[in-house]
């Protein structure tokens, strides 16, 4: 395997540039420079808050999906994201400085189209991931104060997800405009604090009213499994956005142990909350946990709270490559903050637009992270490694045996996952 240090890690001819490029490739001239970037302290709580999010409020019923044993591929499947997190750091380290972004990976490793390729799933995932906040965001204020409408002229009545969908918007917007991720870390930490909050909810509401006694609790279960991994792989998603936090730090030699620290604590929080929340609701826990959560209580306000800050403190991180990419795509990097403004606005009204025509929080994140999820965060990390790595004679035969499985495992996940979601959307209407 190669080293972090290897020789075959020194930068490979920089990736050609055309005029029509991806312009996420200009995304980093924008991060501060290596004297002046991120800590490590605050490079973890960027990563940490990339990697935990929304994914910890459908854990719980992914468990109740694939049953107890599916734990030990919610584990495998961890391990599987991190070790693909490290292949995309060395993708980097191979183009030197020339390689700042996911699409820059994709042209290092098979040119123009595979730069076009991977950015146009990366974008996807990301744009999707952002809707599933404003999704969330609607359902939580709504179970929060349920019943809140307000009228609008033409006698049109605004309430429920749409109208507290609006209301987040208005938290989320400022949070866009900012570009530097050395502030972005105080809002990761807020988010963190918030997903810890609501895994103490729950055990709140374990021991004040229900127990913890799964009812009807599965061991194992082949036909839920599907949804089972594929919102496994939500919970470890974010690759698209590692490159961002890689090119921010100031010492990206350290990105392998900011990375390891990061998917550890998401892991223990991740798996508090499914033991917590099985344990409580059995095969009745919903695909948003907190819905499980009666009305009127405590520690239900404090949990929907808390969830409400997540998407807050996620949205920015996640957006930031899209509206980067369109920016540089326009030409617009060096007209100031103005432009950038403009567009990070517009790609929030446009994802709200989206958030309110949906109403099946689970199934997407199911799909995204069947489909989307899959491919970035395991597909093109190994097949970006395999073609810039082998022909240098870097990769041992283990490895690449290694990263073959990964990879029939991912597309059977993508394929199968993608599946079962699409059947479970389309039964929605």
């Amino acid at each position: 395997m190669a080293g972090r240090d290897s020789p075959l890690d020194e930068p490979l001819l920089a990736p050609g540039k055309d005029g029509d490029e991806d312009a996420a490739s200009m995304e980093a001239q924008h991060l501060l420079r290596r004297d002046k970037g991120a800590s490590f302290s605050r490079s973890c709580l960027n990563l940490s808050n990339v990697i935990s999010g929304v994914g910890v409020l459908s854990v719980p019923y992914a468990l109740a999906q694939g049953g107890w044993l599916s734990l030990a591929l919610f584990a495998l499947v961890g391990a599987v994201c991190y070790y693909t997190g490290e292949l995309v750091a060395r993708c980097m380290r191979a183009g030197g400085d020339a390689v700042r972004s996911y699409p820059d990976i994709g042209q290092l490793a098979f040119g123009r189209r595979g730069r076009k390729a991977i950015g146009a799933v990366m974008y996807a995932e990301l744009y999707l991931v952002a809707i599933s906040f404003l999704i969330l965001e609607g359902d939580n204020l709504d179970k929060l104060l349920p019943g809140t409408s307000v009228g609008l002229p033409g006698g049109y009545l605004l309430r429920g997800r749409q109208l507290f969908t609006l209301v987040a918007t208005v938290v989320i917007l400022p949070t866009t405009w900012l570009r530097d991720l050395s502030v972005l870390a105080y809002v990761s930490a807020v988010g963190l604090v918030a997903s810890a909050a609501l895994t103490a909810s729950l055990a709140w509401a374990g021991v004040a009213e229900h127990g913890f006694h799964a009812r009807g609790g599965n061991v194992f279960s082949l036909a839920g499994l599907p949804t089972s991994l594929s919102l496994y792989f939500v919970c470890f998603s974010g690759h698209g956005v590692f490159p961002t936090v890689y090119t921010s730090m100031r010492n990206k030699k350290n990105f392998t142990k900011v990375l390891l620290a990061s998917s550890l604590l998401c892991s223990l929080n991740y798996t508090l909350t499914a033991v917590l929340g099985y344990l409580i609701y059995g095969d009745d826990v919903k695909s948003l946990v907190t819905l499980n959560l009666p009305s009127g209580k405590v520690y239900t306000r404090v949990a929907i709270l808390t969830t409400l800050i997540t998407p807050l403190a996620k949205y920015a991180l996640v957006i930031q490559p899209i509206t980067t990419g369109v920016e540089e795509k326009l030409s617009l990097g060096s007209q100031g903050s103005l432009p950038r403004a403009a567009i990070s606005t517009a790609v929030l009204v446009s994802t709200v637009v989206a958030a309110c025509t949906m109403p099946f929080f689970g199934y997407l994140m199911s799909f995204i992270g069947s489909s989307l999820n899959v491919t970035v965060a395991v597909l093109f990390p190994c097949l970006s490694y395999l073609r810039i790595y082998v022909p240098r004679g870097g990769v041992r035969g283990a490895e690449v045996a290694a990263i073959v499985g990964i990879l029939v495992v991912g597309v059977c996940v993508a394929v199968v996952g993608t599946y079962t979601s699409l059947h479970q959307i389309a039964g929605t209407f």
